[in-house]
């Protein structure tokens, strides 16, 4: 039978194995169910964020768990049957053939770490893009993404000197994600949602891209500035001045991180509550309908309660919406 603590000699990473391997046999968290978040294990378990990270990561060697980008680590639709006791090891992400029967009753086996020659710079920023994907960027660390890929933390160094350097790398590697096609559109409006749209699907991917920069202070990446090449030569040629123009290049960016912004949000919140975007409006329904009934905003009582079925947020089409109505607006602008 399952041990929910393990054993007393385990690692604490172990120990959080067992427990929620422990969870899965028992059904408590079925398939597809969300497990705890990193932040969730560190809180639960009172281990530092980079233990709960290899605890999962355990997991999904196992087959036990998978991340989803911006769910965050769920059990496997198809979990492999759970052992009947936790393993005194971890298992290395490197093996491709079949292990040898473990004896139970072994010493527990220090964990290898992957050779010099399989960790590359590209390893690392996939795997902390992959976290920050998964967990939104508060998880991501240097031990956590080390941990991810099964070598010492010191080992990432020799790659990447802080975890300042190693979120620029994954910024611009996410911003690299989409291209452009070499026949522009003649159209310098079809070109503007042409950039408009690829720029909303990199952060509609990695959301966590609009905590990293500002229009204050933006990030001089190469990757980023092919999305800012493909605007501005959308906008050049038409007689506008270089302020003019660079401005209405800063308000369209503006638009796509400023809707974008909120996919993060909503997903911390998630993250920390628990709770979906419906389920925490469910909880509010009392506060609205008190708000409603107050007297004193009429106007918002009165739109409010025409909506049969409550209202439905949707970014996708406020992005759309919001970006036509720019267009709309700039049409005299850049073509009077």
């Amino acid at each position: 039978m399952t041990q929910t603590t393990g054993a007393a000699g385990d690692p604490p990473y172990l120990r959080i194995v067992t427990a929620i391997r422990r969870r899965i046999a028992d059904g408590e968290l079925a398939p597809g169910d969300r497990v705890p978040s990193t932040r969730q294990i560190a809180a639960e378990w009172g281990v530092a964020l980079a233990t709960a990270t290899k605890a999962l990561t355990t997991l999904r060697l196992e087959g036990l768990v998978e991340a989803r980008p911006r769910i965050g680590t769920v059990v496997a639709t198809a979990a492999p049957p759970t052992p009947a006791a936790a393993p005194r090891s971890r298992p290395s992400p490197a093996a491709h053939t079949p292990a040898a029967p473990a004896d139970p009753t072994a010493p527990a086996a220090p964990a290898t770490p992957a050779s010099e020659q399989e960790l590359t710079l590209a390893r690392i920023v996939r795997s902390a893009v992959d976290i920050a994907d998964a967990e939104g960027l508060a998880a991501l660390s240097m031990r956590g993404v080390a941990a991810r890929l099964g070598v010492a933390t010191m080992s990432t160094y020799r790659y990447v000197p802080s975890k300042e350097d190693l979120i620029l790398l994954m910024a611009d590697a996410a911003y690299g994600e989409e291209s452009y096609p070499a026949d522009a559109p003649a159209h310098w409006r079809t070109r503007i949602e042409v950039g408009a749209r690829t720029l909303w699907r990199v952060y509609r991917k990695h959301p966590w891209l609009t905590r990293i920069s500002s229009l204050t202070r933006p990030l001089l990446l190469p990757n980023l500035l092919v999305h800012g090449e493909w605007m501005l030569a959308a906008l050049d040629g038409h007689g506008l001045d270089p302020h003019t123009l660079f401005d209405i290049h800063v308000l369209l960016y503006s638009h796509v991180q400023g809707m974008a912004v909120h996919l993060e949000m909503e997903a911390d919140a998630e993250a920390a509550t628990g709770q979906s975007e419906d389920q925490w409006m469910d909880s509010r329904a009392p506060v609205l309908q008190e708000l409603v009934d107050s007297g004193r905003f009429p106007t918002f009582a009165k739109v409010v309660g025409s909506f049969e079925d409550g209202y439905d947020l949707r970014l996708d089409a406020l992005f759309e919406s919001g970006l036509r109505a720019l267009l709309d607006g700039l049409t005299p602008v850049v073509e009077g």
